[in-house]
């Protein structure tokens, strides 16, 4: 076995060697102790979580089934047109108002569907009675549905229209001797506080939310997902937990423990786990069923931000002591072997590190050492042919990459920093010739509402589709290209006023018989201005704005030239 042999193959097992004992010890270590702590943190989180809502409600809740089990409020109920009742009712409701915890509380009368609020500024002392519950009205659905439901308590995340509040709700049915449901009472909690007490801690890389027992989102720090009124709202039309996930996998998966949990009937300290992916980011989910409310708690933990990479870094220092040691060996070994015969080799090494490929002659014995300088000789030839290749290939890459900073990625036309670049050398071209040219400027009609309607994937086609329709109807060597936005600017160069004209009309009807065709007509409103030597920049496109601005103001779907300060429109 050769010498050149020997030292590749013991440098490659020493690096090999070290490598992969640092990889596998870290690679196993943490994996295993990050996924096994995230577990167990994740079990301990969503324990906690659920414990500090339940501590937050229950006695919210106690104080709720006390009154409603109110020998006073109950008879009330029965007859609601009694004055002396009605007093005593109102003064036992407002002893229960400084307990509750928003010092707010509620009653809703079945028999004649009045509605009582009070609220912990007092504001509504000596006028308790806010306004009738009707049937028929959306907003006051929720009463009927838990009176038809017939369920004893319920939490509800709900806006008040009439009062102009929304709260978490606490609804407790008042039932008289026969078990008759004779009203409804309760209290609510300020959503704000709430949030931030509960759910918003402000704990970096733990999120909190509760969902109810058909998955429905009831607290969560973003209000935009709260499923408000979930009660009244048809299956289907409510903000369920799998909105948060993007991949399908993840919204089977978090539904799935869900109902994992429904399955064991809520079983106290079942907590389902599992790894999912929220705003590209691995998360690990625990999600735990709370039975005294009917609610899920779903704890999400971001293992990288919990525990980032630096706290790995031991593992990491194993793997590079693990590379120091093999590389000091590797060295023994080159300085014993193989360094001290090839000291002649020094001066060329430096001058080719240097750049420099002019070599002094260097002695070539008959063994390994002078096959190596042949080698080196060689390498040093084609390490001077590669350089100068390289500079050859990084020039046009440089030319490429500045190619493409001007293209618009979506639609292939160019972009505003190239539409500068071509206005600035017509402007350039136009002064020295002393020759007009064209410059329209044009964006789609109510593309806003279409992106609204149809989402923002039908609004990219249809600016695809528009950048086709501009090529298809200007000449060959006009240049069209995407503004920003919606708004596209072609360069008509040589251009004169009855040319402007015929391509601007050409664009504005192209663009609405070709949309048409593909069921999505969409139209185009087009402004024009005849560019003058001497013209600035600026003066050239506030002159094309204030004509596009013309064709909007005169209904859109039109063509509008600018032309010596003068507007010219045409259908």
């Amino acid at each position: 076995m050769s010498l050149k042999t020997r030292i590749l193959g013991l440098a490659a097992a020493l690096i090999i060697v070290a490598a992969s004992a640092s990889w596998l010890a870290y690679r196993e270590l943490s994996e295993n102790i990050i996924e096994r702590w995230g577990q167990q943190v994740a079990e301990i989180q969503v324990r906690y979580d659920s414990a500090r809502l339940l501590q937050s409600l229950e006695r919210e809740i106690g104080l709720a089934r006390q009154m409603a089990s109110s020998s006073t409020l109950i008879q009330w109920a029965r007859n609601p047109d009694d004055p002396d009742l009605k007093t005593q009712a109102i003064r036992q409701m407002e002893s229960f108002r400084s307990n509750f915890r928003d010092n707010s509380y509620f009653v809703a009368l079945r028999q004649n569907g009045h509605y009582y609020y009070n609220n912990a500024a007092n504001e509504y002392a000596g006028n308790q009675y806010r306004y009738t519950l009707d049937a028929n009205k959306p907003e006051d659905a929720w009463f009927y549905q838990l009176i038809e439901e017939g369920r004893d308590f319920h939490l509800n995340v709900n806006p008040d229209v009439e009062l102009g509040v929304t709260k978490l709700w606490i609804d407790v049915l008042m039932r008289n001797e026969q078990d008759e449901i004779v009203g409804m009472v309760g209290t609510g909690l300020n959503l704000d506080d709430f949030l931030q007490d509960i759910v918003d801690i402000g704990q970096e890389g733990i999120t909190t939310l509760f969902v109810d027992y058909n998955g429905a989102i009831q607290l969560y720090r973003d209000r935009n997902y709260i499923d408000f009124a979930s009660i009244i709202k048809p299956e289907g039309q409510k903000n369920t937990v799998d909105l948060l996930f993007e991949d399908s996998q993840d919204k089977q998966q978090i539904l799935g423990m869900l109902q994992m949990l429904k399955q064991r009937e809520g079983r106290a300290g079942a907590v389902e786990s599992g790894f999912v992916t929220v705003d590209g980011r691995k998360h690990l989910a625990g999600v735990a069923f709370l039975p005294t409310i009917g609610w899920f708690e779903i704890t999400l933990l971001d293992l990288n931000t919990l525990v980032p990479p630096s706290y790995l870094w031991p593992l990491v220092a194993v793997f590079l002591v693990s590379l120091l040691v093999s590389l000091a060996l590797f060295h023994l070994i080159i300085q014993s072997r193989i360094l001290r015969p090839v000291v002649a080799l020094e001066d060329a090494v430096k001058r080719l590190r240097e750049g420099n490929f002019n070599l002094p002659y260097l002695p070539k014995p008959d063994n390994e050492i002078g096959r190596l300088v042949d080698h080196f000789e060689t390498m040093a030839n084609r390490v001077q042919l590669n350089t100068r290749d390289l500079e050859q290939k990084v020039a046009q890459r440089t030319e490429e990459l500045q190619r493409l900073a001007r293209i618009d990625a979506l639609t292939g036309l160019k972009n505003r920093r190239g539409l500068d670049e071509l206005l600035e050398t017509e402007i350039e071209r136009s002064h020295r010739s002393q020759q007009d040219f064209g410059l329209i400027w044009l964006d789609i009609d109510h593309f806003k509402a279409i992106n609204d309607k149809h989402g923002h994937q039908a609004g990219d086609e249809i600016l695809c589709r528009v950048a086709l329709w501009l090529r298809a109807n200007v000449r060959p060597y006009d240049q069209p290209g995407r503004w920003g936005g919606d708004e596209f600017v072609v360069l008509l160069s040589p251009c004169d006023a009855p040319t402007l004209e015929r391509i601007a009309g050409r664009i504005c009807e192209g663009v609405g018989e070709e949309s048409r065709k593909t069921g999505l007509p969409v139209t185009v409103s087009v402004g024009g201005y005849l560019c003058k030597p001497g013209d600035s920049s600026d003066t050239i496109l506030r002159q094309a704005d204030r004509a596009l601005y013309q064709a909007k103001a005169g209904g859109r779907n039109q063509v509008c030239i600018q032309e010596d300060s003068s507007v010219l429109p045409e259908a």
